[in-house]
C-alpha cells in the first residue's frame, strides 16, 4: 500500500504536522510526503502544454509526484487555514495538477486509472470556516481520482493543540482504519 501526503504547513512541529505524524506512524505500507514549503515544485504558469500533451512542461520535483500519484492507493491533503483557505504554497503545488483537469476536460482522456482513497486534514487556530479549503482540497483530490474522501477539521488550535482534540483524533483514527483496509 502506498500513501501520498501533501503537507501545506511551514511549521515542522505544528498542529498540521502532528496530524500527519499520526498518519505516517499508523498506516500500512510506504508513504511519500510532499512538503509544499520545502519542495522544488514551481506553480503552474498557464503555458497550456497540458492542453494537448500529457504531463507538464515544467521539469522539477513534481515529475516524481506524478509518478507516485499513478501508483498510490491513498492521498492526503493536510493544511493549516490561511484566510479560510489552503496555504498559498500548497495551492502552488496543487496548481500543477492542472494536467489532470486538462486530460479529463480538454483532451477527453482518463490519465489516472487507479481509484484512490482520499482524506483532508485541516487545522485552524481560531473558529473560522473550513468549507472553502475543504472544497478546494476535494477538487484537487477528484482530479487525482479520489472519490470517497474523509475529513478532519480541527479548529481552535490556538487554545487546544490538535493532538489533544479528542474528536479530531477519533476522526483521524477512522481515516487510518479506512486507509488500512477498513471501512
Amino acid at each position: 500500500m502506498k500513501t501520498l501526503i501533501f503537507n501545506g504547513s511551514p511549521r515542522v512541529k505544528g498542529d498540521t504536522m502532528s496530524l500527519i505524524n499520526m498518519v505516517t506512524e499508523n498506516i500500512k505500507g510506504e508513504y511519500k510526503l510532499v512538503n509544499a514549503y520545502r519542495c522544488d515544485i514551481s506553480p503552474c504558469v498557464d503555458c497550456r502544454y497540458c492542453w494537448k500533451h500529457s504531463g507538464c512542461a515544467i521539469q522539477d520535483e513534481m515529475q516524481s509526484v506524478y509518478d507516485y500519484i499513478q501508483e498510490c492507493d491513498n492521498i492526503v491533503i493536510a493544511s493549516p487555514l490561511y484566510f479560510s483557505e489552503l496555504t498559498g504554497k500548497l495551492l502552488d503545488v496543487g496548481s500543477r495538477l492542472q494536467t489532470y483537469f486538462s486530460a479529463s476536460f480538454l483532451r477527453k482522456e482518463k490519465c489516472i486509472a487507479k481509484p484512490k482513497k482520499g482524506a483532508v486534514l485541516l487545522v485552524g487556530g481560531g473558529s473560522g470556516g473550513m468549507d472553502k479549503a475543504y472544497d478546494t482540497a476535494c477538487i484537487l483530490l477528484h482530479d487525482m481520482n479520489c472519490r470517497d474522501i474523509r475529513k478532519v477539521f480541527c479548529n481552535h488550535t490556538d487554545d487546544v493543540p490538535a493532538a489533544q482534540n479528542e474528536q479530531a483524533m477519533e476522526e483521524l483514527r477512522e481515516i487510518i482504519r479506512y486507509f488500512n483496509g477498513g471501512e
